[in-house]
């Protein structure tokens, strides 16, 4: 298999997942920027979306969408249980975190990264992250990670894009729930690779 990425996007989490699983594959930059590939070659013909992660199979077919990708990763290899068996409670459980991270932190983040947006404008996204992150930060409260004490692709997920409070100036300091889960999680041998792969590690 081969994973598209950009060092520290949300490409981050199916990396991440990719080492957790034992899965071989290759890693290929793709910048989101300039939206080419490192050999000059046009990304759009990768994913006409021009977004990473995309992650192309052994038989040439490719999926886009992290969520959709975390799964299927897990699902490539049970014997990790990095997700829980289909069609169980416990699998919804974790489909209603991807969600969550997905269309309430992750795309919350996004406009702190738009040079076009306003200051104001920026101001309200960072009040409704503080909001979203600190039940997210009750919701870990006696646990160890998202569904439990068993590492889920959902963490890896809500590692990944806790990553950029720092960048985009979120506070999370009061967070202790969710800063012990973040190092928990940056303790992971799987972790401490896919971040020193992508240059991330200072």
């Amino acid at each position: 298999m081969k994973l598209y990425y950009s060092p520290g996007a949300c490409s981050l989490s199916p990396h991440i997942v990719l080492r957790e699983a034992g899965l071989a594959f290759d890693l290929t930059l793709a910048s989101t920027k300039t939206k080419k590939l490192a050999d000059g070659s046009d990304f759009y013909r990768v994913n006409p979306k021009g977004q990473v992660p995309v992650l192309e199979l052994d038989n040439g077919e490719r999926l886009t969408e992290g969520p959709v990708i975390v799964q299927y990763i897990a699902d490539q290899a049970p014997a990790s249980k990095l997700a829980p068996p289909a069609g169980s409670l416990q699998r919804y459980r974790l489909m209603e975190w991807l969600n969550f991270i997905t269309s309430e932190l992750h795309k919350s983040y996004s406009p702190l990264f738009n040079p076009a947006m306003p200051e104001e404008g920026k101001a309200v996204y960072r009040a409704r992250l503080g909001e979203r992150l600190q039940w997210v930060d009750n919701q870990l409260e006696g646990k160890q990670y998202l569904l439990g004490n068993e590492f889920s692709v959902a963490d890896a997920y809500l590692f990944t894009v806790t990553n950029w409070s720092p960048v985009v100036g979120v506070d999370m300091s009061a967070l202790k729930n969710l800063n012990a889960f973040r190092e928990r999680v940056a303790s992971r041998p799987s972790v401490q690779a896919a971040m020193e792969a992508e240059g991330l590690k200072k």
